[in-house]
């Protein structure tokens, strides 16, 4: 897992220079959103309704493809085992269309709950997404699969859709 996670670091530091030499155009986006969570194979468990919110940084590669990368707090879990975590989506933004991007990467997931549940931290998470922008406004749509367990000692991950609102502004 240190392998892994220490690769995506390696990868987020090196986007900014490859963006910077064949393109410019970084954008910022703040965005803020609504999860629908769920832990697999817990039986009799509903699903969490919760809060995500932070920033993604895109680096276009082309007129076609980009990278982005970024830091969202996330409600997580189900009813009655609330986790809260810090996520760090690192994306490959394919556009079909005209402002309609499809999305896929890998994303680690930091637990900051403090609610007594034995967790794995750090975890690894498969977002898939898509993505409309409308004069700089940005409607997102993802479903992040959960890799890792999310409870020590139980084969449950966190499954979760995610639907964000932001704006991206030129740095």
């Amino acid at each position: 897992m240190k392998k892994v996670t220490f690769a995506l670091f390696l990868l987020l530091i090196s986007m900014p220079m490859l963006a910077h030499r064949r393109t410019n155009g970084v954008t910022i986006q703040p965005k803020v959103g609504l999860n629908i969570a769920d832990l697999t194979s817990l039986s009799g468990s509903d699903s969490r309704v919760g809060l995500s919110m932070g920033a993604e940084f895109e680096f276009p590669i082309t007129r076609k493809f980009s990278f982005s990368a970024g830091a969202l707090f996330s409600m997580q879990g189900c009813d009655g085992i609330e986790l809260n975590y810090i996520n760090l989506p690192a994306m490959a933004n394919f556009y079909v269309a005209p402002g309609l991007a499809m999305k896929v990467g890998l994303q680690p997931d930091f637990n900051v709950s403090d609610d007594g549940f034995d967790t794995e931290s750090p975890g690894l998470s498969l977002p898939l997404g898509m993505s409309y922008e409308y004069r700089r406004f940005v409607w997102d749509l993802r479903y992040n699969w959960g890799l890792t367990d999310a409870l020590e000692h139980r084969d449950c991950k966190n499954s979760v859709f995610q639907f964000t609102f932001g704006y991206k502004f030129n740095l």
